[in-house]
């Protein structure tokens, strides 16, 4: 460690080259975690609302390039009746497939923003990286495994492709409103 003079207030002080530099630099947290303390509360109410600003991102991405294009249901309408144990009229269906589809994208981001607060590196790749781990653990593992989907290898490649976009915008829209709003939380 090299000290560099610099002028303060008309005074001459040495400072360690490592205080100069950009936080990541001298091997600091990532982004601002620095200069605050760790709020569990914080975290879960910014991973929430950026969860769900989130699951509006990806219900738009999904009208843009649809996972399913002949009719297949979605995962959230299968589990609502496998929940009910019986078919659903149309309104309750579409209802429960809501309610399931909505508290997933706030639960997720709930978890997230309270995984980001303690263990920052979740937060790489500014939540590409959170939304392909989502995408994997749901639509290559936990649906197939319940029944909600085709395994990945009987999968088309245009669901495939569209469940990990969608996802990706999900979770960098999770990370980016997590941010924002747990800098407002400080």
């Amino acid at each position: 460690m090299s000290l560099t003079p610099q002028r303060m207030s008309g005074k001459r002080q040495t400072q360690p080259d490592e205080a100069r530099l950009h936080p990541r630099a001298r091997g600091g947290g990532v982004n601002e975690r620095e200069n605050r303390k760790r709020s569990l509360a914080k975290g879960l109410l910014a991973g929430l609302v950026g969860g769900l600003v989130a699951t509006v991102a990806k219900s738009l991405a999904e009208r843009v390039y649809p996972p399913r294009t002949h009719g297949e249901p979605e995962p959230p309408v299968l589990l609502a009746e496998k929940v009910a144990k019986h078919g659903l009229t149309v309104v309750r269906k579409e209802t429960a497939a809501e309610t399931i589809h909505w508290g997933f994208g706030a639960a997720t981001g709930a978890a997230y923003g309270a995984l980001a607060e303690y263990l920052p590196i979740v937060t790489q790749k500014d939540g590409a990286s959170f939304g392909l781990a989502l995408v994997t653990l749901t639509h290559e593992g936990a649906l197939p495994v319940m029944g909600l989907s085709a395994p990945p290898s009987e999968q088309t490649p245009r669901e495939r492709t569209s469940e990990m976009a969608s996802h990706v915008v999900y979770g960098i829209v999770t990370e980016t409103v997590r941010r924002v709003v747990r800098r407002m939380l400080r």
